[in-house]
């Protein structure tokens, strides 16, 4: 249960993400909801954040991502099922993909970047497609889609044939499923670990194995914000 203020603040970094792609500043967090001093929004970040209703990201200035809303607030937003991913390799029985309840009435074109392979690496095609993409399966900040090809992340809930769809960035924590571009020429969809210097991949199929490379081999370009699923 959330008190009235951090109810207050969440709704205005939530709307501010929306709008402008950016978390607001501490000052504009104390100026909106009429604090007195910084000091009472870092108390109220800091519930929020105890709370899982948000989290800091890391190496990035005034970043922030909300990761829900209260109850009471999803109530209000009719109902739509979509495909949403963030499953994690630890789990032995995946869970299946959780279910937005969101409105999808509006809809954003992302650069659709042809197939990505979930298994053995290969080559990351360009295209000048696009896909039409519901707006509430995605957060702030700037994607692209790809066309999954393989089962080495079916245990995750992704698909051969799914669209995966991408929030750019280069960096990401031990655990997200992210982009990896392999020397610069292969692209592949995996669980991003750290392991005794190297950068490893892991897939979420029990048939396949690890792939480790170096550092300088692997560039992070993007992290899994949701899936696409056709049915035929």
């Amino acid at each position: 249960m959330l008190t009235k203020k951090q109810q207050e603040l969440l709704v205005f970094i939530d709307e501010r993400l929306k709008s402008d792609g950016v978390s607001p500043s501490f000052e504009e967090m104390k100026e909106a909801l009429s604090l007195k001093s910084k000091s009472g929004v870092h108390r109220l970040i800091n519930a929020l954040e105890e709370r899982a209703f948000i989290r800091r990201l890391p190496n990035r200035a005034r970043a922030l991502e909300v990761l829900r809303l209260p109850d009471a607030l999803k109530a209000e937003k009719p109902a739509l099922s979509l495909v949403s991913s963030r499953p994690h390799p630890s789990q032995s029985t995946p869970a299946p993909p959780a279910v937005a309840m969101l409105a999808a009435n509006d809809t954003i074109t992302v650069p659709l970047h042809g197939r990505i392979a979930a298994g053995l690496p290969v080559e990351a095609l360009e295209s000048d497609q696009s896909l039409s993409v519901p707006s509430a399966l995605l957060g702030p900040g700037d994607h692209y889609a790809l066309e999954v090809s393989g089962d080495s992340m079916i245990e995750a809930g992704i698909h051969d044939g799914d669209y995966a769809l991408i929030r750019k960035c280069d960096t990401a924590r031990d655990g997200d499923i992210v982009v990896a571009l392999i020397n610069g020429e292969d692209a592949t969809l995996k669980y991003l670990r750290h392991e005794r210097g190297l950068i490893r991949l892991d897939p979420a199929n029990s048939a396949h194995q690890p792939q480790r490379y170096s550092p300088d081999q692997v560039r992070i370009q993007g992290k899994l914000a949701g899936l696409l699923r056709r049915y035929h």
